[in-house]
């Protein structure tokens, strides 16, 4: 058959199979089984980047927390750009979402009595970051993956990339997509299209993100008129590997991880982080905004109290005093990872970091339905702006925001 009309048809088709391109054709599923409901994935599912999601997903549920607290926390995060009916949404959704994930088998942590676990996270007044372990997002699309194949109506193309969004009559009919085992170019058809394909960080050299976050999807949709929204909003994640990028979560100082520059002094005690701190003080101050702890990095360079190495300037993360049951138990990738790729180890070790890009608050216009100005097209994840996460997104509301929207 001739590869270039070779072509395949469904109701609803998803670019990108990470968490929020699974959550959408789970739910798409849900509402009527009798869709046609497809899947197209530059990776295999399980490769997405959702998987490499450390901390945690934020949603209310202790009896000191409300969702009002959280809805400040976020919009105040955001320095006040949020859109605040979206945000209203977002927290009253995502309690609820959190509880589907558990029984759809997430190994969510534990207190002693049983009860699900929460860590504080930055800008958070209160403890309502739900985490697995320091793997959340592995454990999070293992689920979803896993809940998706008991549907017999979602099809997949794994490893078929999207170059072309199909456009006609004002209206989205499908996408091209290459196959790239074969080579070969197909059109799918489809009455709705949805982007799921993540943000853009690859677009920097020094960055948390892989090699497939390159910003395609916000192409796709770009380039056929769609507005892109909010796109000046980088974020940078405080503790990145100086070589790799690679993350160190922000569970490591939500477990109470120290940032102390080459004085071995904790320099944060000197900055306005945005908001009223809790008490104590010394206690909570590495849990400020992310934007205000990569500030005072750059600070802290200006002011030459910084290292010096082979890949720029960095500052030393503590983990030490916590002590390797804790280290172990809450935080083994961190572990991992800094034995992998920095050969030390965060027991005995102080761990090199510096700011680093994490995060697009930018991406394809939507409204508060995920709904795009272009008809039959949708977006969700960090590919879509709704916004939640105005100019500075809160840690962990991202994971939720996949599952919510």
């Amino acid at each position: 058959m001739n590869s270039v009309t070779e072509s395949f048809s469904h109701d609803v088709l998803l670019v990108g199979g990470g968490g929020a391109g699974l959550r959408a054709a789970i739910a798409a599923s849900e509402v009527n089984p009798d869709l046609n409901v497809a899947v197209v994935s530059k990776v295999y599912p399980m490769r997405s980047h959702t998987v490499s999601a450390e901390g945690g997903a934020a949603a209310v549920i202790k009896a000191d927390d409300s969702l009002d607290e959280h809805a400040y926390d976020t919009i105040s995060g955001g320095d006040w750009m949020c859109d605040q009916d979206a945000v209203e949404l977002f927290v009253q959704e995502a309690p609820s979402e959190m509880l589907k994930l558990e029984h759809w088998g997430c190994p969510w942590s534990r207190e002693a009595d049983g009860h699900v676990a929460v860590r504080p996270f930055g800008g958070m007044k209160k403890e309502r970051t739900w985490f697995a372990a320091d793997k959340t997002g592995f454990h999070m699309l293992h689920a979803l993956f896993q809940t998706s194949l008991k549907y017999k109506s979602i099809i997949r193309y794994d490893e078929w990339f999207v170059t072309k969004l199909l456009v006609d009559d004002g209206r989205v009919q499908g996408v091209v997509a290459i196959e790239l085992m074969t080579g070969k170019i197909h059109a799918i058809t489809a009455k709705a299209v949805i982007l799921c394909t993540g943000g853009c960080g690859k677009l920097f050299p020094f960055t948390t993100n892989a090699n497939i976050k390159n910003g395609d999807g916000m192409a796709l949709a770009y380039r056929e008129g769609v507005a892109l929204k909010d796109m000046e909003f980088v974020q940078y994640h405080p503790t990145g590997l100086p070589f790799t990028g690679i993350l160190i979560t922000e569970a490591s100082r939500a477990e109470g991880g120290f940032l102390i520059n080459k004085d071995g002094y904790r320099y944060l005690q000197d900055y306005d982080l945005g908001t009223p701190q809790p008490k104590p003080v010394l206690r909570s101050m590495e849990l400020g905004p992310r934007d205000r702890l990569s500030q005072a990095f750059m600070k802290e360079l200006e002011k030459k109290r910084v290292l010096n190495g082979p890949y720029g300037s960095y500052v030393h993360l503590d983990l030490r005093h916590l002590g390797e049951k804790i280290i172990t138990t809450k935080l083994p990738f961190v572990r991992e990872l800094c034995l992998k790729y920095e050969n030390i180890d965060p027991v005995t070790e102080l761990i090199p970091v510096r700011p680093v890009v994490h995060y697009m608050m930018g991406g394809v216009h939507t409204d508060i339905h995920g709904t795009t100005p272009l008809a039959g097209l949708f977006a969700a994840g960090e590919v879509a702006c709704v916004s939640i996460n105005g100019a500075n997104r809160l840690g962990s509301n991202s994971l939720t925001e996949l599952l919510v929207f």
